[in-house]
């Protein structure tokens, strides 16, 4: 399977993409920086990417038409988070935030929709913060209403795309015990480590789009 993740520098993008190269998947791992690691494996195609510059998105479309020809598996990983009062929160970390968790999802879809075909799978991670019903946190008035567009978004592009057989699906996860969840949460502790959601991830993308498209998959063994 040819691979691309997002978010690839640490946390659940580092262990997902380390989990598919170590089943003998080709990946390409996108992130603005990079980890030893990545550089390091020979299954592993690492490009420094800004999701918002068509200069970068560029790169991608010409690697793959150059090397791959097609893509199998796309996981939007990357994002960005910002825990402030609302009242406190300036438009351009609203807009930052959003621009990451969202438009990086649009952007790069685009991208890769035309190396996408017949039973390919696009897994766009979201969270319980999105969820309508869920538990919400003070704070994440950014984050948690660009993790619910990105649920919208997969439901939209999963009808607008069933005919040509391209499948999309969103898991909504839980808290992870993740670098980007200590920065928002600091002292917060997590019962899910990344690489047992990484784990998850990869079986998902590989076996899911069997069984599920346009669905949002709660991974949460709590409440968010």
């Amino acid at each position: 399977m040819n691979v691309i993740i997002t978010g690839t520098s640490r946390g659940i993008g580092l262990q997902t993409a380390l989990f598919f190269a170590e089943q003998g998947h080709q990946v390409l791992a996108l992130s603005r920086n990079t980890n030893q690691q990545i550089l390091e494996n020979p299954n592993i195609t690492f490009l420094s990417v800004d999701l918002a510059s068509q200069e970068d998105l560029q790169k991608v479309s010409d690697f793959i038409a150059n090397t791959w020809q097609k893509a199998d598996i796309l996981i939007h990983n990357a994002g960005a988070i910002v825990n402030k009062p609302f009242e406190q929160i300036t438009s351009e970390e609203f807009e930052y935030v959003h621009r990451v968790n969202v438009f990086g999802v649009v952007n790069l879809t685009k991208t890769i929709l035309p190396f996408l075909g017949q039973g390919s799978h696009v897994v766009t991670i979201s969270s319980m913060g999105g969820i309508q019903g869920s538990v919400k946190f003070p704070g994440l008035s950014a984050y948690s209403s660009s993790k619910a567009a990105v649920i919208g978004l997969t439901e939209l592009l999963a009808e607008e795309y069933k005919d040509k057989g391209i499948v999309f699906n969103a898991l909504a996860l839980g808290a992870v015990q993740t670098e980007m969840l200590d920065e928002a949460f600091p002292g917060y502790k997590a019962n899910t480590e990344p690489y047992e959601i990484a784990k998850y991830i990869a079986n998902f993308a590989l076996d899911g789009a069997k069984f599920h498209n346009g669905k949002i998959i709660q991974v949460s063994n709590s409440t968010p």
